[in-house]
């Protein structure tokens, strides 16, 4: 794994403003055409969508071919699962539901060698299918795979602080959807929405560590931003397809009364 670039793990650790997209469908192609656009990540996402173990290492390579990010949202927290999405080449994890700092600690373990207990090959895309030795790629793998908690769960409000302080982990991503749901809230502008964002927000600057949003418009983004803010993801590559092809069929059916 080269390390010649300023790495996707350095820019987010630095607060850089970074865009990325959810992909929901398990093909190659989106990922090309968006890297190609100038996105700076894509996440893969294996929870809410058919990825399967193939179609993700397919998705991953393209990640790299297209000069983009590729992290994945894994569907299950376990180490195998990490494990696996790594060693075919995964930027970094976005894991849900990291309720705990328990749960937090065993994440930040399966991701790295030194100090956890990531299982070792570099015969893998990551390692360069063997090019890459023993130590060179255990150093490479620590200082740039990403790991980016999802909060999402009213149990992680109460101890933000000892989430966002485990060692290894990199930063967090709030998820607005799943604590509207938790909450039985009228919808993500709800005040007990605002006030879990605020208190992510707060925890994570007494920590450090970087925040990620999903956001709507620039307008949302630039209310984030202000709040601290520094990653940003927008919509899925299958959010796009039906916005232009709502577009595309209003425009030419259009025609029909003209």
């Amino acid at each position: 794994m080269s390390t010649e670039r300023r790495s996707f793990r350095q820019r987010f650790l630095a607060c850089e403003h970074l865009v990325g997209t959810f992909v929901k469908t398990p093909a190659t192609h989106p990922i090309e055409i968006l890297g190609a656009v100038g996105f700076d990540f894509v996440v893969i996402d294996e929870e809410h969508a058919p990825w399967d173990r193939v179609a993700i290492d397919g998705g991953l390579l393209a990640a790299r071919a297209s000069g983009t990010a590729g992290l994945v949202r894994v569907a299950e927290p376990t180490a195998a699962k990490i494990l696996s999405v790594l060693d075919d080449g995964a930027t970094g994890v976005l894991v849900p539901h990291v309720s705990s700092p328990a749960k937090a600690r065993d994440i930040a373990t399966a991701c790295r060698y030194r100090g956890g207990r990531r299982g070792f090959s570099n015969t893998t895309r990551a390692g360069g299918f063997g090019a890459v030795g023993i130590w060179d790629h255990v150093k490479a793998g620590d200082e740039t795979v990403t790991f980016i908690a999802m909060i999402e769960d009213p149990e992680a409000l109460e101890d933000l602080d000892g989430i966002l302080g485990t060692e290894g982990l990199d930063g967090v991503f709030i998820g607005r959807g799943d604590l509207t749901v938790a909450f039985g809230a009228t919808g993500m502008e709800a005040p007990q929405v605002r006030d879990a964002c605020d208190r992510i927000f707060a925890a994570a600057k007494r920590a450090g560590k970087p925040v990620a949003v999903m956001v709507a418009s620039a307008e949302e983004a630039v209310r984030f931003r202000g709040m601290g803010a520094s990653a940003f993801i927008v919509a899925s590559d299958q959010g796009f397809m039906r916005q232009a092809a709502m577009k595309a069929y209003g425009d030419i059916a259009s025609v029909a009364n003209s």
